[in-house]
């Protein structure tokens, strides 16, 4: 079940509740969830202390009843607080914001391990890197040009992968992948459990470049631009990641906008299924069968993210490194629903 969304109602129409929006207070401020909680609480029974939006300096405390609200915000409201670092709270009213019939809950629970997901072919390995590689890593690609989109930097190696048609020209290679990526493809080459299409040789690389709150929109790596295993190492900052599979399929013909096979706004939520993990950095991600074919994965675009009731701020940056083989027929995997080769 996902957490509750407030909102911070018209100052005009405000009304008496349980909930308070405070503003100048949360973990981008040096407050933790913790220390909020236990200052709150000294005015009654506080149901818990929620993101009210993605900056992480204005939260929602939630009491048990209106009177002990009603405590607090006298209590605190414009006036410096020893027990938060003297600052000084700006706090409102909150409500519970209305759910309209078949919208879906931007909040799920997120796992830490793959296991967990129950989605074929999924693996996470954490501390695939050291923090001594990843900073080598991290020079490496700095030292190099960076290409330009609309809200994050690219740099592609083997094959350029062409975000208008979504595909890879075969016929025009790039070269071989750099050598600072050499350890990795071996240590990729030993993963276990991988059977034998750990003998693919990887040919094609991304560097992605996600500046703080940027994310990723919702897709499919097209089907016959790559082969059935892709690998995406994490590196300088955290992220969720999540996974939707949708049960009537959601392939859309190349005349769409988007970078990648992007996903229909169903209306009915029943048709879709959710899963969200927890991607650390220096930790590789593999994407194979059924969770490379059927299902969209996305990264919320958020400045922090809730993992198991804990804020996580995501850093200055995000850069991924994600492998790849180009496909160089069509794709005959078992998700024809999804599959650009089949339709």
């Amino acid at each position: 079940m996902g957490l509750p969304r407030f909102i911070r109602p018209n100052g005009v129409d405000e009304q008496l509740s349980p909930n308070l929006y405070v503003a100048n207070c949360g973990p981008s401020v040096g407050l933790s969830y913790e220390i909020i909680k236990s200052v709150f609480s000294k005015f009654g029974q506080v149901k818990g202390v929620y993101a009210a939006d993605e900056s992480g300096a204005r939260v929602i405390v939630s009491y048990v009843d209106v009177g002990s609200a009603q405590a607090a915000l006298k209590a605190l409201d414009g006036h410096s607080c020893p027990d938060l670092g003297g600052r000084s709270l700006h706090i409102r009213f909150s409500v519970l914001q209305p759910t309209s019939e078949g919208q879906v809950n931007d909040s799920i629970p997120v796992s830490l391990v793959a296991s967990e997901l129950s989605i074929p072919g999924l693996y996470l390995w954490h501390d695939f890197i050291n923090a001594k590689e990843e900073q080598e890593l991290l020079t490496a690609v700095d030292d190099r040009p960076w290409n330009n989109l609309s809200k994050r930097r690219v740099q592609h190696y083997g094959y350029e992968f062409c975000y208008e048609t979504r595909n890879v020209n075969t016929k025009e290679q790039l070269g071989e992948l750099p050598s600072f990526v050499s350890s990795i493809l071996e240590r990729i080459s030993s993963l276990p459990d991988l059977g034998d299409s750990a003998s693919l040789v990887l040919d094609q690389l991304t560097v992605n470049e996600y500046p703080r709150g940027v994310g990723l929109s919702p897709h499919i790596d097209t089907h016959s631009a790559f082969e059935g295993l892709i690998f995406s190492l994490s590196l300088a900052g955290p992220c969720i990641m999540e996974f939707r599979r949708y049960l009537d399929g959601s392939w859309l013909p190349k005349t769409a906008s988007s970078n990648d096979m992007k996903v229909k706004n169903l209306e009915n939520g029943s048709n879709l299924i959710r899963r969200a993990i927890h991607l650390p950095p220096r930790s590789m991600l593999l994407l194979s069968g059924e969770a490379r074919y059927a299902w969209h994965h996305y990264i919320p675009h958020h400045k922090i993210d809730m993992v198991n009731d804990n804020v996580i701020r995501r850093g200055s940056r995000r850069v991924s490194f994600t492998f790849r083989k180009v496909r160089k027929g069509p794709c005959q995997c078992e998700f024809p629903q999804y599959c650009d080769s089949q339709r």
